[in-house]
Protein backbone atom coordinates (compact mmCIF):
# COMPACT_ATOMS: atom_id res chain seq x y z
CA UNK A 1 0.00 0.00 0.00
CA UNK A 2 3.06 2.31 0.31
CA UNK A 3 3.45 2.44 -3.37
CA UNK A 4 -0.35 2.18 -4.34
CA UNK A 5 0.36 5.93 -5.97
CA UNK A 6 3.26 4.67 -7.83
CA UNK A 7 1.00 1.50 -10.48
CA UNK A 8 -1.59 2.15 -12.33
CA UNK A 9 -3.02 -1.62 -11.72
CA UNK A 10 -1.87 -4.97 -9.67
CA UNK A 11 -2.00 -8.24 -10.38
CA UNK A 12 -1.20 -10.51 -7.40
CA UNK A 13 -0.43 -13.88 -7.90
CA UNK A 14 -1.81 -15.77 -4.05
CA UNK A 15 -4.52 -18.27 -2.80
CA UNK A 16 -4.04 -17.00 0.55
CA UNK A 17 -7.37 -15.54 2.23
CA UNK A 18 -5.29 -13.31 4.37
CA UNK A 19 -5.11 -10.76 1.79
CA UNK A 20 -9.01 -10.11 1.57
CA UNK A 21 -8.94 -6.56 2.84
CA UNK A 22 -6.54 -5.91 0.25
CA UNK A 23 -8.35 -7.36 -2.73
CA UNK A 24 -11.62 -5.24 -1.56
CA UNK A 25 -9.75 -2.21 -1.49
CA UNK A 26 -7.93 -2.33 -4.78
CA UNK A 27 -10.95 -3.08 -6.66
CA UNK A 28 -12.87 -0.15 -4.70
CA UNK A 29 -10.57 1.91 -6.06
CA UNK A 30 -9.62 0.70 -9.53
CA UNK A 31 -6.30 -1.37 -8.67
CA UNK A 32 -6.68 -4.84 -9.13
CA UNK A 33 -6.29 -6.64 -12.68
CA UNK A 34 -6.14 -10.05 -12.09
CA UNK A 35 -5.72 -12.36 -8.96
CA UNK A 36 -3.71 -14.59 -9.79
CA UNK A 37 -3.98 -18.57 -8.15
CA UNK A 38 -1.81 -21.33 -9.03
CA UNK A 39 -4.02 -23.83 -7.34
CA UNK A 40 -7.83 -24.11 -8.21
CA UNK A 41 -8.18 -27.35 -5.95
CA UNK A 42 -6.49 -25.42 -3.22
CA UNK A 43 -7.64 -21.97 -2.26
CA UNK A 44 -9.64 -19.66 0.17
CA UNK A 45 -13.15 -19.87 -0.16
CA UNK A 46 -12.92 -16.32 1.23
CA UNK A 47 -11.59 -15.65 -2.56
CA UNK A 48 -14.59 -16.95 -4.23
CA UNK A 49 -16.22 -13.18 -4.20
CA UNK A 50 -13.73 -12.52 -6.27
CA UNK A 51 -14.10 -14.75 -9.29
CA UNK A 52 -14.50 -12.01 -11.58
CA UNK A 53 -10.72 -11.30 -11.25
CA UNK A 54 -9.47 -14.88 -10.66
CA UNK A 55 -7.43 -16.99 -13.27
CA UNK A 56 -6.34 -20.34 -12.28
CA UNK A 57 -2.40 -20.99 -13.36
CA UNK A 58 -3.28 -24.46 -13.27
CA UNK A 59 -5.99 -24.27 -16.07
CA UNK A 60 -4.07 -25.98 -19.16
CA UNK A 61 -4.38 -22.93 -21.55
CA UNK A 62 -2.51 -20.73 -19.05
CA UNK A 63 -0.24 -23.52 -17.60
CA UNK A 64 1.21 -23.76 -21.74
CA UNK A 65 1.39 -19.58 -22.09
CA UNK A 66 3.81 -19.98 -18.57
CA UNK A 67 5.52 -23.19 -18.96
CA UNK A 68 9.21 -23.13 -18.98
CA UNK A 69 10.90 -23.43 -22.50
CA UNK A 70 14.21 -25.51 -23.59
Amino acid sequence: MLEINNFDQAVIVSGDGDFYSLYQHLIKINKLRRLLIPNQNKFSALLRVFMSYITFLSEPYIRDKIKKRH
